[in-house]
């Protein structure tokens, strides 16, 4: 998969992770570089950590760990969390 690029959809994301499902079979324990756009139209830079796979029908549904992301990031995300949480 190295150099390759895949589509996923995003099913969650916290301040800590994202979960995501993908057509692609990536490996766990690998950590793999991502462009993810948020809701300010913004793309964040991250790497990410394969911490959990669960096949389900023909999609895999992933749990990963954000790696380096830098704190104004991380806080990003945090603020969508919330808005969205009081939003529900």
């Amino acid at each position: 998969m190295r150099g390759s690029e895949v589509t996923i959809n995003i099913l969650n994301v916290s301040k800590t992770g994202i979960g995501f499902s993908c057509d692609e079979a990536l490996q766990i324990g690998e950590v793999y570089e991502s462009y993810m756009p948020i809701w300010t139209k913004e793309v964040l830079h991250a790497f990410m950590q394969i911490v959990r796979i669960e096949l389900i029908g023909d999609k895999y549904i992933y749990g990963a760990l954000f790696i380096g992301m830098p704190e104004v990031d991380l806080s990003r995300i945090e603020i969508y969390q919330t808005v969205n949480e009081s939003q529900d």
